[in-house]
C-alpha cells in the first residue's frame, strides 16, 4: 500500500488543465522526483496533497486514509508536510521561534515540550549558531535551510519539497543536497520538485516528468531524462536532433 496516492486527481483553472487524471503514488521511505516545465503542474499536485487547493475530481490518500476532505492542518498533524519555492518564515521572529511554532502548531505539542527537539533540528540543519537572529536577516540558503527545519518540526513521514534548490550556488546546492540526505536517511519519505537535475538526481529514487497536466514518463531517473520524449517536451530538444 503507497503511503501518499493521488488518484485520477484533475484540476483546472478556467481554460488551462493543470491535472488530467493524475495518478501518483509514493511508497514508504521512497524517494521521488517530479520534473516539468513551468505551468506544467507540479505545485498544484502538492497544494491539492496538501489540502491547499481543492482537486476538482480524484482523491488523496494517506497511508490508505482518504484524506481529501480534510484541511491543511489536519493533514500536517497525520504526518504531510511541506517546503514552499519562495521561504517565507516569520521575518520578525528569531530563527528558533520559527521553529518552535511549526513543532508546537504543525505537531501539536505544547510549546515548552519542544524547546530541545527544535534545538536538535537546528543543529540538524546547520542553524544552530543563527538561532537567535531574526529569520529576515537570513541568507537565500539559510531561508531553505530554515524552511526544511520548519517542515521537519512537524514530525512529517512524507516531506514535499518544492524547488528548494532554486536559486543556490553549486556549493549551496552541495550542502542542500547533503541535508535532504540526511533527512531522507531519518526514514523520511521524499517527494521533490525541483529543475536542478543534477541535484534531484542525487538523492530520488525514481523520477515522474509532469507536461500539460498528465504524466509522460515514470522510471528510474537516469533512463527517463535521457528517453527521447522527455528531451524534445521538457528540454526543447527535437526527438530525432
Amino acid at each position: 500500500m503507497p503511503l501518499l496516492a493521488l488518484e485520477s486527481i484533475s484540476k483546472r483553472f478556467g481554460a488551462v488543465v493543470v491535472a488530467d487524471r493524475v495518478d501518483l503514488a509514493l511508497s514508504e521511505g521512497e524517494a521521488l522526483g517530479i520534473i516539468g516545465p513551468n505551468g506544467a503542474g507540479k505545485t498544484t499536485l502538492f497544494g491539492i496533497a496538501t489540502g491547499t487547493v481543492k482537486p476538482d475530481g480524484g482523491r488523496v490518500l494517506f497511508n490508505g486514509e482518504d484524506i481529501t476532505a480534510l484541511p491543511p492542518e489536519r493533514r500536517c498533524r497525520k504526518g504531510l508536510a511541506r517546503s514552499f519555492q519562495i521561504p517565507q518564515p516569520f521575518a520578525g521572529m528569531t530563527v528558533f521561534e520559527n521553529v518552535v511554532v511549526a513543532a508546537a502548531f504543525g505537531a501539536g505539542e505544547r510549546e515548552a515540550a519542544v524547546y530541545d527537539r527544535c534545538a536538535d533540528l537546528l543543529a540538524r540543519c546547520g542553524l544552530i549558531a543563527k538561532a537567535n537572529i531574526r529569520a529576515g536577516a537570513l541568507t537565500l540558503l539559510d531561508r531553505k535551510r530554515l524552511e526544511l527545519a520548519r517542515a521537519l518540526a512537524t514530525k512529517p513521514r512524507v516531506l514535499l519539497l518544492d524547488e528548494v534548490a532554486g536559486g543556490l550556488t553549486e556549493h549551496e546546492c552541495v550542502a542542500l543536497v547533503k541535508l535532504i540526505k540526511d533527512v531522507r536517511s531519518s526514514g523520511v519519505s521524499i517527494v521533490w520538485i525541483e529543475h536542478v537535475v543534477h541535484a534531484l538526481t542525487a538523492v530520488i529514487d525514481r523520477l515522474v516528468v509532469l507536461h500539460g497536466g498528465r504524466l509522460i514518463a515514470d522510471g528510474d531517473p537516469h533512463t527517463v531524462i535521457k528517453s527521447p520524449q522527455v528531451a524534445e517536451i521538457y528540454m526543447g530538444i527535437a526527438a530525432d536532433a
